[in-house]
């Protein structure tokens, strides 16, 4: 882990290392060949002035040797006649472009790149001025540069991998102590225990490491006890049966003591049994970790705990609401009909919740867009219904529909079994019909009130 986190720290660190270095690199190099053609031109210009004085080529030359590319002999003069005053680096085809355009540029020529400035004189007579830039001057100090920003990266990338590895000594140190203590309890120690240190991940897992084995150390005490007193429950029947059979060896064929003997073998018998049955529901023993098992899917729903309510009405606006930014965005019309004052249910909220959107999603996933749909609650008497409505296809088969896991959609078939479960749980039952927009309706009846049973004479 510490190789490759390291691995990973330098990848990260070269890349954004060469994401600077390279655009400073060349913007370096561009400075420096900029900087040496801006002095290549300074030095053309300085003979301006002595073109517009004179015409003379001794003074011109004079001019040329003042100037320290001159003396160099990085400074010519071509004149209109053809006469060329210094030495010249430039080809024809540059100076004749020079004359031609009648604007300075910069032209390739052996060993460098000449600075060509055209200077028109009275008399319309064109002077071209060459300036010449040696390849050295144009990359002047660019090699240094690069070197220290290599060297910078380099620093940058020791630096990172210094960092990333010491990260990774506590990871991994914390990660080896829990992965031994780990395996100590898998191999029958329970009182492997871990001190949780290191990042906080590996410091919650450290904690929740520790609060396990306690809970398991915990539940082998109290299933040790349970199961000494499940033993226990044998001593009486055992204890009688041998004292029976100690009495049979004396009185052979004693007809009191026969019965006794299968009188104790049968509650011997009863007892290995309750034992058996006990030992198979682990919800009976007594254990801080144990819980009830969880009941089958189509088992009948259990009676709901008391105190669980919610306001149907207010829910179904608020999922409606939700769900109305989708039916907006699929040109899908909607409408939502609800009863005057809230609609109390006995169900909580997050359940009622669940069914409401897994029905309205149910919708949206099997019917094409543009389809309208409805929600209604009906407040009744005894009971209070949710009906979701809408213009699609339908449902050729409810049956099929409601079984658990079926769905010729694609689905996962659970959304109708939920809302039925949710209903039945309080009494209540899961239709499916047609709605007056012609396509599936499902009610969803929850029982509020108990329906009074009629009086018998």
């Amino acid at each position: 882990m510490r190789g490759s986190l390291a691995r990973v720290a330098t990848a990260v660190t070269a890349m954004v290392a060469l994401s600077f270095i390279i655009p400073l690199g060349l913007l370096n190099g561009q400075m420096a060949r900029d900087r040496a053609l801006g002095a290549a031109d300074r030095q053309a210009a300085s003979l301006i002035p002595v073109l517009t004085v004179t015409r003379e080529p001794a003074t011109l030359r004079d001019a040329l040797g003042s100037t320290s590319a001159g003396e160099n002999g990085r400074l010519a003069l071509h004149l209109p006649d053809g006469t060329v005053l210094g030495t010249s680096h430039a080809t024809p085809d540059a100076l004749a472009t020079a004359r031609r355009q009648n604007r300075t540029f910069p032209a390739p020529a052996r060993g460098g790149t000449a600075l060509l400035a055209p200077v028109l004189l009275d008399g319309g007579r064109l002077v071209v001025i060459e300036a010449f830039v040696p390849e050295a001057e144009l990359s002047r100090g660019v090699a240094k540069s690069w070197l220290i920003l290599t060297v910078v990266a380099l620093a940058l990338a020791l630096v990172a991998v210094a960092m990333a590895d010491r990260l990774a000594t506590r990871v991994v140190r914390s990660a080896d102590q829990l992965a031994g203590a780990v395996t100590r309890v898998a191999g029958g120690d329970l009182t492997a225990r871990v001190r949780p240190h290191g990042p906080a991940e590996l410091r919650a897992a450290g904690e929740a490491f520790n609060h396990m084995a306690d809970q398991l150390a915990r539940l082998l005490v109290a299933e040790r006890e349970t199961v000494a007193d499940l033993s226990h429950r044998l001593r009486t029947p055992l204890t009688a049966l041998r004292v029976n059979l100690d009495g049979l060896a004396g009185h052979p064929g004693d007809p009191g003591r026969i019965a006794q003997s299968r009188d104790a073998l049968t509650r011997l018998e009863e007892a290995v049994n309750g034992i058996i049955a006990t030992a198979r529901h682990p919800s009976t023993m007594t254990s801080p970790l144990t819980t009830p098992a969880t009941p089958n899917a189509s088992a009948p729903p259990a009676a709901r705990p008391p105190g669980q309510t919610c306001d149907a009405a207010a829910l179904a606006r608020d999922r409606m609401e939700f769900w109305s930014a989708l039916a907006e965005d699929q040109d899908r019309a909607w409408q939502l009909t609800l009863p005057e004052g809230p609609a109390p249910v006995p169900v909580a909220e997050a359940e009622l919740g669940a069914v409401l959107d897994a029905l309205l999603g149910n919708t949206f996933r099997h019917t094409p867009p543009g389809t309208a749909l409805s929600l209604t609650v009906h407040r009744g008497r005894y009971s209070t219904g949710l009906l979701f409505g809408d213009a699609g296809p339908g449902i050729p088969d409810p049956e099929a529909a409601l079984r658990r896991g079926a769905s010729s959609a694609g689905s996962t078939g659970l959304g109708l079994d939920i809302a039925r479960r949710l209903a039945e749980s309080t009494g209540g039952s899961l239709q499916i019909g047609t709605s007056p927009l012609g396509g599936a309706q499902i009610g969803v009846w929850l029982r509020t009130t108990p329906v009074p049973q009629p009086r018998r004479r």
